[in-house]
């Protein structure tokens, strides 16, 4: 059966006056694929997944996300492409002054303008199910653990029933037991919704957990691309650095 590319990125470069951060970068993620990019602080992991949604414009390249070229699309052509991609940032981005309750209906309210009272509540309540914290509905995000904020910002993300989601650091700051529940429920939720993710990260065990595959980034450039198993017993001592 052949695969179909969801997300196909060719000779992308992006500097930053005269840092070269993204050197000729290739990479395709497949339908319903977790693909995971490993890199040092920055190598460009998360300047990919900016230019892949246009919040930072490619120098050069080609990305192709549901087979158009994002780098050609006018503003509100772009938001159309926006509207299909679920982005999970790095520090959950909820807003403190809102309940967990108002942080999913302001999001489905942008994202859906006409929708009743009645199929926001369902689709909050469905999402918190997704993530298991449907009892944290009326907190408030002070009152929530740094956990239970990742999931709320998942549930956030899956209220607009994303094609493609992507992770920035889904795991830092959290202990080892938290980041294997947020990894294993990244899991569950690419089962559950089909959907094909980058995930941008530092941890190992995330990678390991979630990663169909993984590609390393070195200073801007790709400079391996594996399975999990694959990269470990590579004979690379730069590539084996990230398994001791």
């Amino acid at each position: 059966m052949e695969t179909k590319a969801i997300i196909s990125i060719k000779n992308l470069s992006k500097s930053f006056g005269d840092n070269e951060v993204l050197k000729d970068v290739n990479l395709t993620v497949n339908k319903g694929e977790d693909l995971v990019i490993l890199g040092r602080s920055g190598s460009g992991k998360s300047v990919t997944i900016k230019c892949l949604v246009g919040l930072v414009e490619a120098d050069k390249g080609e990305i192709l996300v549901f087979d158009t070229d994002v780098t050609k699309l006018k503003d509100n052509e772009l938001n159309e492409i926006r509207s299909r991609i679920g982005f999970m940032f790095q520090n959950g981005a909820l807003y403190d002054s809102m309940s967990v309750r108002q942080n999913l209906a302001f999001t489905l309210k942008h994202h859906t303008k006409e929708v009743s009272d009645e199929e926001i509540e369902k689709q909050i309540i469905e999402a918190l199910e997704s993530v298991g914290l449907e009892d944290a509905i009326d907190k408030m995000p002070a009152e929530l653990s740094g956990g239970m904020r990742k999931r709320i910002a998942l549930a956030r993300t899956l209220i607009i029933q994303p094609e493609i989601i992507l992770y920035d650091e889904p795991t830092s700051g959290l202990d080892s037991i938290t980041s294997r529940e947020i990894s294993e429920l990244i899991l569950s939720v690419q089962k559950k919704y089909k959907t094909s993710s980058i995930i941008i990260t530092h941890d190992m065990a995330c990678a390991k957990l979630t990663g169909n595959r993984i590609m390393i980034l070195n200073e801007g450039v790709i400079h391996a691309e594996g399975t999990y198993s694959e990269l470990e017993k590579s004979t690379d001592e730069w590539v084996r650095s990230f398994f001791i």
